[in-house]
């Protein structure tokens, strides 16, 4: 089963729930508000003008003539990944933190118990083209399984990997694969095809949320066990038929193969790309499909990708998430006490980072940006700002931008950086410049009368017996002298002020307090 370091597992004995993680369980368990459902017939070509922008997850209960299910956009909102989790939509990081320090637990089941294995298509029953799977955009090399999850398994270390890979249809037994960005993946295929070796490969199609996120993290780990640690739960894996790799047994569907040992040889794409713009036609491994392991019932999935509507796609919540989680982890050894991370879905989930720190020493928001622009090659801006900001909140960054922002003093950038490819403003360079906003106060400057934001009163102070009876006791505030004596309309106080100015003398300080005259107390 690879090298995946396990805690004890008490639970082997234990009947297994293969459906507390199932997608079609998730699904069944969204509100009205989160998921549409689409009852009558639906052509395969509809099938992208109903999810491009659409806001909720889309269930197709008859799609193409074969009448199958299609679930799409699964993960298209933070609500919904929140839900996957147990958590409200601000608890999401904290809670992937929180599991990923869990030691993952597994169970190894047999093919009989296997859900994913109820049905097992080999030989010419093993057909890619037999799958809902649909164009996406219009200018796509071919329709596209854009939610399929890949298992590998490194031959030189024995660890497995796991990403989240498209695949381009070429046949019913072949598909093109994206490994022309740097990953895990590509390293160990082209070790393999420097071998004249094939790499087998499994990929998952229909999966429980929390598994996409796990697929979405990089870490120097077996990631199998980290879908288990993500779970929070012990993960049913079962060995594939017709190779070695072993996937999650309650899985909806498994397509089972290897990438060939030509390498990058054939076309594949051109495909609407995760920012929003058109990728072009590269050339990539092929993917050659031995068999398609299923459900009973099993759900096809799709996930949204690409359009103007970024922020609604599963690939840029999924990557906004995962660039949080990152950035935080960074963060925690950069500044001392940092308070909120966001990254903005509509930018793709990479590009624009927002930071919310509290400062302790000068100079904390340049390392909070160092810091952000050095954990991930795709990160491109980052805004930091004081913990009076909501970072989620546009509104309001605009305004720290807008007010705390001095372009010759607070704005740092810095050339030659390692960026990502898919950026069409590199004009298909491997390197760009990023760049920092340091929105915050300059250090030591909260106590001024002009860096404060102003809040409705809240009369709160101590009461005494008459304003005169309060300024005696020391500098007020109107406020102050409002709650003084009780008052809920403030008039009678401007009328008291304006006798005491004449009698006793008035005066203000700096900030405005009101102070009786101490020469003629």
């Amino acid at each position: 089963m690879g090298q995946i370091e396990t805690g004890e597992d008490q639970t082997a004995a234990a009947p297994i729930d293969f459906d507390r993680f199932r997608l079609r369980r998730f699904i069944e368990s969204l509100s009205p508000d989160q998921l549409e459902i689409r009852e009558g017939a639906t052509d395969l070509a509809d099938v992208a003008s109903v999810v491009d922008g659409n806001p909720k997850a889309i269930l197709f209960r008859n799609v193409g003539p074969e009448g199958q299910e299609l679930v799409a956009s699964v993960c298209g909102s933070r609500e919904r990944i929140a839900q996957a989790f147990g958590v409200a939509p601000g608890q999401v990081m904290t809670e992937v933190l929180r599991r990923l320090r869990n030691r993952p637990q597994v169970i190894e089941v047999t093919r009989e118990q296997a859900p994913c294995q109820q049905v097992v298509l080999t030989g010419d029953d093993a057909d890619l083209t037999s799958l809902p799977v649909h164009l996406q955009h219009g200018m796509d090399g071919a329709p596209y399984i854009s939610s399929s999850i890949d298992y590998v398994v490194d031959p030189k270390t024995g660890m497995s990997n796991v990403g989240i890979r498209r695949l381009m249809l070429r046949g019913p037994k072949e598909a093109g694969v994206d490994l022309v960005a740097p990953s895990d993946l590509k390293a160990i295929y082209e070790a393999c095809a420097r071998e004249g070796q094939r790499l087998p490969v499994s990929f998952v199609v229909g999966a429980h949320p929390v598994d996409y996120v796990a697929g979405m993290m990089r870490l120097p780990i077996d990631e199998t066990g980290l879908v288990a640690s993500l779970r929070d739960s012990p993960l049913p894996l079962v060995k594939c038929v017709t190779n070695d790799i072993i996937v999650p047994a309650d899985a909806e569907m498994v397509l089972e193969g290897y990438f060939d040992e030509r390498g990058h040889v054939e076309p594949e794409g051109p495909y609407g790309e995760f920012l929003g713009y058109y990728g072009a036609l590269k050339r990539n491994p092929v993917f050659h499909l031995t068999a398609i392991t299923k459900r009973h019932d099993a759900l096809f999935q799709t996930m949204s990708i690409s359009g103007p509507a970024l922020a609604r796609t599963d690939t840029a919540q999924l990557a906004a998430l995962r660039a949080e989680i990152t950035v935080w982890r960074a963060l925690e050894t950069a500044v001392r006490e940092p308070v909120a991370v966001y990254a903005a879905a509509s930018s793709g989930g990479l590009l624009n980072i927002r930071i919310a720190i509290r400062q302790r020493v000068p100079g904390e928001a340049r390392n909070a940006i160092a810091a952000a622009l050095g954990s991930l090659a795709n990160v491109k801006h980052v805004f930091v700002v004081d913990p009076d900001i909501d970072v989620t909140n546009d509104e309001q960054m605009d305004w720290a931008l807008a007010t705390r922002f001095q372009a010759d003093r607070d704005f740092l950038i810095m050339s030659g950086l390692r960026a990502m490819p898919l950026d069409p403003s590199l004009n298909g360079s491997h390197q760009g410049a990023k760049a920092g906003f340091d929105c915050t106060w300059p250090f030591g400057s909260g106590g001024r009368l002009d860096a404060q934001v102003p809040a409705a009163p809240k009369y709160q102070g101590a009461r005494f017996a008459s304003v005169e009876a309060a300024l005696l006791h020391g500098p007020k505030i109107f406020e102050d002298l409002m709650s003084a004596v009780g008052s809920r309309d403030g008039r009678e106080i401007v009328r008291e002020l304006d006798r005491l100015r004449r009698s006793v003398g008035l005066s203000r300080d700096p900030v405005g307090r009101y102070i009786i005259d101490a020469a003629k107390r």
